[in-house]
C-alpha cells in the first residue's frame, strides 16, 4: 500500500514539475524574449487602438562596414483625446492643449461640441516631453493616451524605395509604396496587440511550441549604403536644379551580385509629411516609368553583334552619314559621313548609321531574340508595381523599327531594365537579380537571406570583352574630349540622348532624354552607375548634362571603398 501511495506521489511531483518547467519556460517567452513588447503594450492600458502600427518591423540601410541605420522605424509619444461631454471649458481646454501642440480652433470646437460622442481624438505624435507636460495639467474632458507611431528618420532619402505606412479603403494600416509595401507581410503584426499578460501567459499554449511572433516576422535589412545614398540623391538634386529636368534618377549596383547600394529619383518627398503631397509623386520612377533611354542600347547592339558572330571588332563599315530606310531618314547626330571605319568607331563617336548597319547584319529574329533577352521581362527587384518594357516594335516586319531599336528609339524599358542589362556587359555576359533586401531578421533571432541567385547569360565572356574595350576607349579618347579619362582607373561608359515623343506621335526635335552608363574597373567592376534626366533645358546632349555628376559619383566610389588601381593590368580577361 506505502508502495503504491509512493507511486503515485511520484507521478504527481512528475506532472507538477512538467507543468512548472512548462509555465517557466513560458514566463522565459514572454519576459524576456518579448519582455519590451509587453512592456510597451501595458503602458497602453488598453487604450486608443493602434495596434497595426505597434509592432510593425524596422526597415535599415547598411553602411559599408556592416553597421545597421533604422531609416523606417517606430517612434513613442502621445495622442490627445476629448471627451465632448465631460469638457467643462472647451476654450480652457483648447488653449491648454495648443499650447503644448498647435490644433485648429475651429475643428477643436466643433469636436469638443458633439455631447453625445464619447470619444474624439484631436491631436497625435506629442513627444515625451509635451504629453507629460499636458497629462499633468488634468483637464477635465481630456485624455492625454500613449501612442506609438511610423517614422523616417532619414526624411527624404530614399523615399521612393522606402515608401510608407498609411489607412488603407478599409480603414486598416498598411504599406503603401515602396518596401513597406513589397515587404508587408514580414513587418506587419496582425491582430490586437492589446493582450494581458497572463492571457497571453496561459492561453495560445500552441504558440510556445512554434513562433509566438509568427504573425510578423521581423525586420528586414537592404544593401542601400546611406553615405552612398545621400551622395547620389544630392548629384541628382544637381542636375535636375540646374537643368531644369521633369525628372532625374540614377542607380548603383554590384554587377556580380545585383545588390543595389544606392537608388532614387527628384522630385521626391517626405514620408513623415506624405499627406501634404500630390499622390502622383509617389510611385518609384525607376521601376515604375518607361523610356526611350536612346544611344547608351547601342553597347547591347554591339555586344549582341559580336556574340552572334556576325561582325568581328575589326570589321569595317561605310558610314555614309545618313541613310534611308523603308522612306524613313536615319542620320548621325551631327549629320556626317565618317567613310569606312571599324566597329569601335560605332561606340566612341556614336554613330546612329553603324548600329542601324549591325541592326540589318542581325537580321530581325537574332535581334527580336537578343532584345527579348534583355528586356522582354520584368527584374523581379523586390519593389512594387514594377512594369516592363514596350517592344511592340520589335514585332514589326520593317527593317526602320530594328534599326531604330539598334540605337535605343522606338523602344521602352524602366530603368532597372536597363541597369540589369547593361549589368551584363561589366559581368561577363550575365544577368544578375537586381534586389535591396540582403536579410530579414526574425522575432526569433534567426537570419534570413533571399535567394538571389538567379542568373542568365545573354553574351559571351569574348563579346562583353570586346565591346568593354570600346566603351573604355569611349572614356579615355573621348568624353570631354579626352579629359575625363582617370589615370589610375579604367572605365567604361556610354552617353544616351533620345528625342522625346509627342503626345499626338512623332518626335520633339528639340527636346532630350538623357542617359549615362558606366563601370569600374572595367575589366573587373565593383561597380554599375546608370544615371538619366528627362527632358533638361539648356543642353542638347547627354556629355552636358551628366558626365559631372558620374565623374563625382566616381571619384567618390573609388575614395570611400578604397578601389585599388587597376591601371597597368596586361591581363584583361573577364
Amino acid at each position: 500500500m506505502r508502495a503504491i501511495f509512493i507511486f503515485r506521489l511520484r507521478i504527481l511531483l512528475g506532472i507538477l514539475g512538467v507543468i512548472a518547467i512548462v509555465l517557466i519556460s513560458r514566463l522565459f517567452v514572454v519576459q524576456i524574449m518579448y519582455g519590451n513588447l509587453y512592456a510597451q503594450k501595458a503602458t497602453r492600458q488598453y487604450s486608443a487602438d493602434t495596434s497595426t502600427l505597434y509592432d510593425r518591423g524596422t526597415i535599415y540601410f547598411t553602411r559599408k562596414d556592416g553597421t545597421h541605420i533604422a531609416v523606417a522605424t517606430l517612434e513613442n509619444g502621445y495622442l490627445v483625446a476629448v471627451h465632448p461631454g465631460e469638457i467643462k471649458n472647451i476654450k480652457m481646454a483648447y488653449d491648454a492643449i495648443n499650447a503644448i501642440t498647435p490644433i485648429n480652433e475651429k475643428t477643436f470646437f466643433e469636436l469638443a461640441q458633439k455631447k453625445n460622442d464619447p470619444y474624439e481624438e484631436v491631436a497625435h505624435h506629442l513627444s515625451k516631453k509635451a504629453g507629460e507636460k499636458l497629462a499633468r495639467q488634468k483637464i477635465h474632458g481630456v485624455q492625454v493616451i500613449r501612442e506609438r507611431w511610423r517614422t523616417y528618420p532619414a526624411g527624404t532619402l530614399a523615399a521612393h524605395t522606402i515608401g510608407f505606412v498609411a489607412y488603407n479603403d478599409d480603414n486598416t494600416l498598411s504599406g503603401r509604396y515602396g518596401l513597406e509595401r513589397y515587404y508587408n507581410s514580414t513587418l506587419f503584426r496582425s491582430g490586437s496587440t492589446y493582450r494581458n499578460f497572463f492571457a497571453q501567459l496561459f492561453s495560445d499554449a500552441g504558440d510556445f511550441f512554434v513562433d509566438a511572433g509568427s504573425s510578423r516576422q521581423g525586420d528586414i535589412v537592404t544593401t542601400i549604403e546611406p553615405e552612398l545614398e545621400q551622395h547620389l540623391m544630392d548629384d541628382l538634386a544637381r542636375v535636375q536644379k540646374k537643368f531644369s529636368s521633369k525628372e532625374t534618377g540614377g542607380i548603383i549596383m554590384i554587377p556580380s551580385t545585383g545588390a543595389i547600394v544606392a537608388l532614387g529619383s527628384v522630385p521626391t518627398f517626405n514620408p513623415n509629411h506624405f499627406e501634404n503631397e500630390d499622390a502622383s509623386i509617389f510611385g518609384n520612377p525607376l521601376v515604375e516609368h518607361v523610356y526611350e533611354f536612346g544611344s547608351i542600347v547601342k553597347a547591347l547592339t554591339m555586344a549582341s553583334g559580336l556574340d552572334a558572330g556576325v561582325i568581328t571588332p575589326q570589321t569595317t563599315y561605310d558610314d555614309t552619314g545618313c541613310i534611308v530606310v523603308d522612306n524613313a531618314r536615319i542620320c548621325n547626330w551631327d549629320n556626317k559621313a565618317r567613310g569606312v571605319i571599324p566597329m569601335i568607331e560605332i561606340i566612341k563617336q556614336s554613330l546612329n548609321v553603324g548600329a542601324s548597319w549591325i541592326a540589318t547584319q542581325l537580321g530581325h529574329d537574332t535581334q527580336r531574340a537578343y532584345f527579348m533577352k534583355l528586356f522582354g521581362h520584368a527584374t523581379g527587384v523586390d519593389l512594387p508595381s514594377e512594369t516592363t518594357a514596350l517592344l511592340s516594335n520589335l514585332k514589326s516586319p520593317r527593317q526602320v523599327e530594328y534599326d531604330t531599336a539598334a540605337f535605343g528609339q522606338g523602344i521602352a524599358v524602366t530603368p532597372m531594365q536597363m541597369i540589369r542589362s547593361l549589368g551584363a556587359l561589366a559581368n561577363g555576359g550575365v544577368m544578375v537579380a537586381p534586389h535591396l533586401v540582403s536579410e530579414k531578421i526574425l522575432q526569433s533571432g534567426k537570419i534570413e537571406y533571399p535567394d538571389w541567385s538567379a542568373k542568365e547569360r545573354v553574351f559571351s565572356a569574348k563579346s562583353t570583352q570586346e565591346t568593354v574595350t570600346m566603351m573604355d576607349a569611349l572614356m579615355d579618347d573621348e568624353l570631354s574630349h579626352g579629359k575625363a579619362r582617370i589615370p589610375t582607373m579604367s572605365v567604361a561608359v556610354k552617353t544616351g540622348t533620345a528625342q522625346l515623343t509627342k503626345p499626338e506621335g512623332g518626335y520633339y526635335k528639340n527636346r532630350f532624354f538623357h542617359s549615362f552608363v558606366g563601370f569600374f574597373p572595367s575589366y573587373a567592376p565593383r561597380f554599375i552607375i546608370l544615371l538619366y534626366t528627362d527632358d533638361p533645358h539648356g543642353a542638347e546632349y547627354s556629355a552636358e548634362t551628366l558626365t559631372t555628376s558620374f565623374m563625382d559619383l566616381t571619384h567618390f566610389l573609388i575614395n570611400y571603398y578604397n578601389i585599388a588601381p587597376d591601371r597597368g593590368i596586361t591581363n584583361k580577361s573577364l
